[in-house]
């Protein structure tokens, strides 16, 4: 609320406007005769990445997305960080089309959406990160919908020796870089 008119901020209006967004998506979907329970998706225009795991995108309002079930090095994990996040460019250039879809918990404690990314290919951003060594997982239920597929791609990359899996990009976690246990 802006203090002494009652009325919402305009952050408050903007998380209004997305939830009611995603609601619409939700009851679209829930409509489609024979097609089952698809969660719904938010189309929206990639116009920064910030790190491995993280980057904002128009949806209409612009929003910060944290890709759920994935961790990616920090910036100051050097070179790792870097590596990162240009893995994360690639896949979401400045002005990528990106279809976003929640999970149970729709925000984290930063306010950033937290979300699964599709490519128009159908590809997911999240588990991409992981096949290409990139991102290990990093599992905080109940966002659990995909994490078998997550497993799996770390799983492949490290078993391949690729992306950081090469380099011991992973000897530090970056859980274990931001707890500053290495």
């Amino acid at each position: 609320m802006m203090p002494g008119t009652g009325r919402p901020s305009r952050h408050a209006l903007r998380h209004i406007r997305l939830a009611a967004l995603v609601a619409a998506g939700a009851a679209c979907s829930a409509a489609s005769p024979g097609a089952g329970p698809v969660p719904p998706r938010l189309t929206c225009r990639v116009t920064a990445v910030s790190d491995g795991d993280t980057f904002r995108a128009t949806c209409p309002q612009t929003v910060r997305v944290r890709l759920l079930l994935i961790d990616a090095p920090e910036l100051d994990q050097r070179p790792f960080g870097a590596a990162a996040r240009s893995e994360l460019s690639r896949l979401l250039p400045r002005g990528a089309t990106v279809a976003l879809e929640q999970d149970v918990q729709p925000r984290d404690q930063f306010g950033r959406l937290l979300a699964y990314a599709f490519l128009p290919d159908g590809r997911l951003v999240n588990e991409e990160m992981t096949r290409s060594g990139f991102a290990v997982a990093l599992v905080y239920p109940p966002n659990v919908r995909y994490v078998e597929r997550i497993r799996a791609g770390v799983t492949a990359a490290r078993a391949a020796g690729r992306g950081l899996w090469a380099t011991n990009g992973f000897g530090c976690t970056p859980k274990e870089h931001r707890q500053r246990r290495c």
